[in-house]
């Protein structure tokens, strides 16, 4: 293999083309590499066409903003002058955002699996000037390692391929582009079909399987080991029904609940989740905090505390985990300044949530992985006295030999803090956060994802009802607020709206949203309405819903994006995907389904219910083969199996209305949906009321009472909140 450094690096070209063109991009990793002597350019048409025109390939480099790997392969070769300058010579160099695009990523990710058998970021991908891929791997080293070349060498084989072998590599690319299509259409569903039956058995089946997979250390695995938030949603809705594996499903989510929540994974001292753990046990965690993560799990900690938790995990530590995610989201992600006050008339709070912060703590100009976050003995003995700091120590795993490097280990205390340890915490904690404030900080990724904050929606109004946190609500409703004012944009003259992906600085720009983008803000918005009983919300949601099926779900064909690239369409055969497995969030496809099943409860619509149907009907070989990838579309069918049931309240805004709403809302019947009289006397898109609320009247003088229905039969309204649960009781069963 040529070694590029002695290669010929070939004729340089002067074009506008050729030059670092990151500089202007909103993306904070695009950004990160606007000083790198490579001539990277943002993904999009011009740098193909310069390609084409180049008659070269083109290398494609996906990562994130906190990706800790990202920022090492940087380091080594893209900020290297002679490994830029061979790239400049024989390749067009673009870069992916992940977070922007993740339609770019799971097409290159789907090749790069597909070649390597290997998958992560950065990822590096080669490609003919169409957008088919080639050639594939992630991280490549300076130098040579065991089992993988370095970077120059790579460059240096492909490059010389393309020059000898050109017909070879557009074979291998025509290949790929059919297997990948291939694989697209075993996934396809069609929306327009009969909707075959849901059976029961199947989630009993995949809550055994489940329980099968369980490690010995909690969760799912071994190492690495991420939060399965849409497998704990799955369990605990299904812990909630009367199925004799309900008992197990509990069991199973409690254990893995409580192992995070005591672990490193989970930051002891500001909250907040970081991305997975590097270790079994949860006690060495890979430090970049996600808003996507910490979204679903407030969610399902929620979720757990409104089951009723169990002995080996209450619902009290539970509901103090959640109480401190939710802080820290605010707090740390929370976007305000001056371009939030501008979008929000000055409301107090943030007004959006950002992406992430970084793996990285950049101390002396030096990347350092979680410095922010680690201890040592003498730093405990220092701050807390040399009692009280060697007891830390001891409760908190610190050592002398660091577990992360010599720089010391993460807080995990690996079991719950109770009696004299309960109190030495209380004592220490104080004193550990503000020196912790005091140190450097990693960076945020301040790009607002409207997907993950429409998820970030529906755990924070859940959150202000079960731990009784208005507050909370406030945070919720000013979010939503901003994706109505930055992100959505209303359809007019018989056109549908559009929802767009991504925003900057209360700007919005780039590629419309994806299915997942429209799906969860749906489900955070009907999450608000059941909670605010504010109708603008409900129809908010409806409007995004009814754009997403005619966007995603033309034709009969469901699928993730509505052609944002015809590059990535090339790679994938010329067939537009869907993919129906959960990656770190619920898949596009199972979140639409829960939110066209949510709508047909509240409208009444008998063809939203059997296009959630279709999309169902992908579940039964996940449901027992692979149900860790199917968390949520089993969630979703647990949802249906239930019902859901729906719940009308209406009658006077009295304190014995508000708590029949807080019955329902502290209520883990699965999918339950709530549809509440407007406090506010607002109505509906059109003048009319929530189609749930029609024709429910209140009792004598105005009393209020709730309507319960399920598969289209309704019972006689329960004025009282012990008839209510009781009613409730009834239907789970």
């Amino acid at each position: 293999m040529q070694d590029p450094g002695t290669a010929d690096r070939g004729p340089s070209d002067a074009s506008p083309g050729a030059a670092n063109a990151l500089g202007g991009e909103p993306s904070a990793y695009l950004r990160q590499h606007a000083g790198n002597p490579v001539h990277w350019q943002p993904f999009g048409d011009e740098a193909f066409a310069f390609a084409a025109a180049r008659d070269v390939p083109v290398f494609l480099s996906i990562g994130y903003a906190a990706c800790h790997w990202c920022h090492v392969m940087a380091g080594e070769s893209f900020e290297d002058q002679d490994t830029a300058d061979f790239l400049n010579a024989n390749f067009v160099a673009v870069k992916v955002d992940r977070e922007e695009r993740p339609d770019v990523d799971a097409v290159y990710m789907a090749a790069t699996q597909a070649i390597s058998g290997e998958g992560g970021w950065p990822m590096s991908v080669f490609l003919l000037p169409d957008g088919r891929a080639f050639h594939a791997g992630t991280y490549y080293p300076p130098r040579p390692m065991p089992g993988r070349p370095s970077f120059r060498q790579v460059l240096a084989a492909v490059r010389e391929a393309w020059l000898e072998r050109r017909d070879a590599v557009e074979q291998n690319a025509a290949t790929l582009a059919r297997g990948i299509a291939a694989a697209q259409s075993a996934s396809a569903v069609r929306l327009d079909a009969p909707a075959a039956a849901l059976d029961p058995a199947l989630l009993s089946a995949a809550v055994r399987a489940l329980a099968r997979s369980e490690d010995v250390a909690g969760g799912f695995g071994t190492a690495p080991k991420f939060p399965p938030s849409a497998v704990l949603e799955f369990l605990i809705r299904h812990a909630a029904t009367a199925s004799d594996t309900a008992e197990a499903a509990r069991d199973v989510a409690g254990r893995t609940l409580a192992a995070m929540a005591r672990s490193a994974l989970f930051d002891q001292l500001d909250g907040g989740f970081a991305r997975y753990s590097v270790t079994r046990d949860w006690s060495v965690p890979h430090f970049e905090k996600m808003l996507y993560d910490n979204a679903q799990l407030l969610r399902v900690y929620v979720h757990w505390v409104r089951l009723g938790g169990t002995d080996g995990y209450p619902a009290a530590e539970a509901a103090a985990v959640a109480g401190d995610t939710a802080d820290w989201m605010l707090d740390s992600l929370g976007l305000s300044g001056a371009a939030a006050q501008a979008t929000q008339g000055g409301a107090e709070g943030p007004a959006a949530l950002a992406s992430s912060l970084d793996a990285d703590t950049v101390v002396g100009g030096v990347h350092s992985e979680g410095a922010s976050y680690l201890w040592t003995p003498a730093e405990l003995a220092e701050l807390l006295g040399p009692a009280d700091g060697a007891a830390v120590a001891r409760l908190m795993h610190v050592r002398d030999a660091g577990t992360v490097s010599e720089a010391g280990s993460p807080l995990h205390p690996g079991h719950a803090l109770d009696g004299p340890e309960a109190g030495l915490w209380q004592r220490a904690r104080p004193l550990l956060r503000l020196a912790r404030a005091a140190r450097p900080q990693p960076a945020r990724d301040d790009k607002v994802v409207a997907g993950w904050n429409g998820l970030a929606v529906a755990a924070l109004a859940e959150a202000s009802a079960v731990l009784d946190r208005p507050e909370l609500l406030g945070a919720a409703e000013r979010i939503a607020g901003y994706l109505e004012r930055v992100h959505w944009t209303p359809g007019q003259g018989g056109e549908p709206g559009r929802l767009l992906r991504v925003s900057h600085d209360g700007s919005a720009r780039g590629i419309g949203g994806l299915l997942e983008d429209y799906a969860f803000c749906v489900e955070g918005l009907f999450a608000l309405y059941a909670v605010s009983g504010r109708t603008r919300w409900y129809a908010l949601a409806e409007a995004i819903l009814a754009a997403a099926c005619t966007r995603f779900a033309a034709g009969g064909a469901l699928r993730d994006a509505a052609g944002e690239s015809a590059q990535v369409l090339n790679a994938q055969g010329g067939r537009a995907g869907m993919d129906p497995f959960d990656n770190a969030t619920p898949s596009g496809a199972a979140a639409f389904a829960g939110v066209l099943l949510s709508s047909a409860a509240l409208s009444g619509s008998s063809e939203r219910r059997a296009m959630a149907g279709n999309i169902l009907s992908l579940l039964p070989p996940l449901a027992t083969n692979a149900p860790r990838v199917a968390g949520w579309m089993l969630a979703t069918a647990q949802a249906a199996l239930a019902g859901p049931v729906e719940a009308a309240v209406v009658g006077t805004d009295t304190p014995e209305r508000a708590a029949l709403h807080r019955a329902l809302l502290l209520s883990p019947s699965p999918g339950l949906v709530i549809a509440l009289q407007d406090p506010a006397g607002e109505s509906a898109a059109g003048g009319g009321q929530v189609p749930l609320l029609r024709g429910r009247v209140a009792g004598p003088g105005g009393s209020p009472q709730v309507y319960l229905c399920r598969g289209m039969v309704c019972d006689l309204p329960a004025g009282s909140v012990a008839a209510l649960r009781a009613r409730l009781a009834t239907m789970a069963e």
